[in-house]
């Protein structure tokens, strides 16, 4: 890569982003930043720090010494990334917009703009990595592996990849933290983001609510024993503990409860003590697939998976049906696999891709 190239950089006033064109300027002879708001909350008060997020990313490009660039992709982001978070949460799933938004916005739309500045290639503040290996872009783990973002990139394909850079991938955090403060950045101890910016630091249910209306109904057990009510199926996950309001039962055994199914039909949850063999899945399907190299591998393809960000890489077996969809059989079973979230391949540190799972074969998981 030609250090004429252009390069433009997405700032989001965190540090990892900040270091990152603090990288690039000292590689490319032509690096811009451009600043990114995805959300627009029309309520009164918004926890959202968009504001504060956008002053530290101009603070940064000045120090840097950087063209700064602002764009608006609120619309976008609504059409194409919080619609189907609503959706998903209306059927009773669990999605995670942090991938749909990577997909639709920051290595899509953000890419569009970025080549409309006259940028040759964009870059992140990512922990992951990109590895050209003849004529084949691969996506790769950060080497910080309790870092690693490689999860939520899965959907990214050969052309974003080729036109794609992250700085960060070969560092620790806890050395771009070193560098941020060496470089005088004042996000340099910046807390880390966490969870969903359009919900903030707000209560998810107050937030899920003004969309979509509440629905409670029973909560019971697998036997059928009633034992509460619930606040609405939209409230809850697979594999949930917190917040279920059962745990002084007099006749409880003690043990925590977790939310172990859902009956849409019935608007009932279902939830279970300990560690019940409702919350285990040995096997899975996934749908809306991506393949990073462009095409699936062959099957079937014994591999390592995640079901979640930061789980440990599980050994499976993956298989495709007639339809397209993919089956996993995990040599060891898994707890609270949960539909709506995304199951991602490797081998090794090289990120396959992926696909959303819509079931498993645990009992209280339906399509």
């Amino acid at each position: 890569m030609s250090n004429d190239n252009k390069v433009v950089v997405g700032l989001s006033g965190g540090v990892d982003s900040s270091v990152a064109a603090l990288l690039l300027k000292q590689q490319f002879d032509h690096v811009e930043g451009l600043f990114m708001k995805n959300w627009v909350d029309f309520a009164d008060e918004s926890e959202c720090t968009v504001e504060e997020d956008r002053k530290d990313a101009s603070s940064v490009a000045e120090t840097v010494g950087i063209p700064f660039h602002e764009a608006n992709f609120a619309m976008e982001y609504w059409d194409y990334v919080f619609k189907h978070f609503l959706d998903e949460y209306r059927a009773g799933r669990t999605p995670n917009p942090d991938i749909l938004c990577n997909r639709e916005i920051k290595f899509k739309t953000f890419l569009d703009h970025a080549i409309e500045l006259g940028g040759d290639i964009i870059a992140t503040g990512h922990y992951a990595r990109v590895e050209e290996r003849n004529g084949q872009f691969h996506l790769l783990k950060g080497q910080d592996h309790k870092k690693d973002q490689s999860y939520f990139l899965y959907t990214l394909g050969q052309e974003q990849l080729s036109r794609t850079r992250f700085p960060l991938g070969d560092l620790p955090k806890t050395e771009v933290r070193r560098i941020a403060e060496q470089a005088g950045f004042i996000n340099h101890d910046k807390k880390d983001s966490t969870g969903i910016c359009f919900i903030g630091e707000r209560h998810f249910r107050e937030f899920l609510s003004r969309y979509i209306p509440a629905q409670p109904g029973e909560m019971r057990t697998p036997e059928g024993e009633i034992i509460g009510d619930h606040a609405g199926l939209m409230y809850y996950t697979l594999g949930q503990r917190q917040g279920l309001g059962i745990g002084g039962r007099k006749d409880s055994t003690g043990e925590p409860w977790f939310v172990a199914g859902k009956d849409m039909d019935n608007q009932i949850l279902y939830v279970v003590q300990g560690d019940h063999p409702w919350l285990w899945s040995q096997n899975l399907v996934a749908e809306e697939l991506s393949w990073v190299a462009g095409h699936p591998p062959e099957f079937p393809c014994r591999a390592a998976a995640k079901t979640r960000y930061r789980q440990p890489d599980q050994a499976c077996t993956i298989t495709q049906d007639d339809n397209g969809n993919i089956h996993v059989e995990f040599d060891e079973k898994q707890r609270a696999v949960t539909p709506g979230q995304s199951v991602v391949f490797y081998l090794d540190d090289d990120c396959l891709g992926g696909g959303i799972i819509v079931s498993t074969d645990a009992p209280g998981i339906h399509p």
